[in-house]
């Protein structure tokens, strides 16, 4: 990730340490126990049992790595629960040209788009941020396209 300042909204930093300690005691054991298992198989060399536990096992703990460090270096904040604007961790929702969107605003290490929760550094979270129910927000989005949105809720 460009950015070493992550942001974490409470709820996102409980769901990282959850998947941290699953991957260092179930998932590395499965893991351990599917090495030792293909190792049983016989020569190594040829085995795709062996290489494919032996790339998980790489990627999993590259991902240990990574939550590690996003839990070491992040900055929780907490939403205030009485405002009026929009904040990291706000639920917003948006009037996009009749069409109305559901935005969870939070810190990019926590951001998934197909749940609806983006980033503060996104074209749309950064350009939300700080403004009110019922006003217009205009922004550009990462393709080039101009968008224009009306907040019509927020809730934290």
């Amino acid at each position: 990730m460009a950015n070493d300042n992550f942001i974490l909204t409470q709820e996102g930093k409980d769901k990282l340490e959850e998947e941290l300690h699953y991957l260092e005691t179930e998932k590395r054991a499965e893991i351990g126990e599917r090495i030792k298992v293909a190792r049983e198989f016989g020569d190594i060399s040829e085995n795709s049992e062996y290489d494919d536990a032996k790339n998980e096992q790489g990627m999993m703990e590259a991902r240990i790595a990574e939550i590690s460090r996003i839990l070491s270096e992040a900055t929780v904040v907490n939403t205030p629960k009485r405002s009026s604007k929009v904040n990291i961790g706000s639920m917003v929702t948006v009037d996009m040209g009749g069409k109305e969107r559901v935005f969870t605003i939070v810190g990019g290490a926590e951001s998934d788009a197909a749940a609806g929760k983006i980033s503060n550094e996104s074209p749309v979270g950064a350009a939300l941020l700080g403004h009110k129910k019922g006003d217009k927000v205009e922004t550009t989005g990462p393709t080039g396209r101009d968008i224009s949105m009306v907040i019509l809720k927020i809730e934290h």
